[in-house]
């Protein structure tokens, strides 16, 4: 149950992070095929939560890190931010004298 929730959980964050790009959206889907195919007759319940532990980790790492780029121009990159990604500035304070309330 948790294995296959995992592998829906994980398309579903391709879907999100890898929106209009069909190459990395297909990429994506065969490597997250691949290894759940590679492991589906694992029996060893410690292999099992090693696995889960993995892909959990990826799927954070997708979610929170990775930002689409388009080439615009021969020397140009667009950065294209999801909303989840974007966070407020925290003020900068180059000589700090007293702590600052926020």
């Amino acid at each position: 149950k948790k294995v296959l929730k995992l592998f829906k959980l994980l398309h579903r964050t391709r879907q999100e992070v890898f929106k209009n790009d069909t190459r990395a959206l297909e990429a994506a889907r065969q490597k997250i095929n691949e290894e759940f195919k590679n492991n589906q007759n694992e029996t060893s319940a410690e292999k099992i939560n090693e696995l889960l532990k993995i892909a959990s980790d990826v799927e954070v790492i997708l979610r929170t890190s990775v930002i689409q780029a388009i080439h615009t121009d021969s020397d140009k990159i667009l950065l294209v931010p999801r909303k989840d990604l974007l966070q407020d500035n925290t003020p900068y304070f180059d000589k700090p004298t007293k702590k600052h309330q926020s």
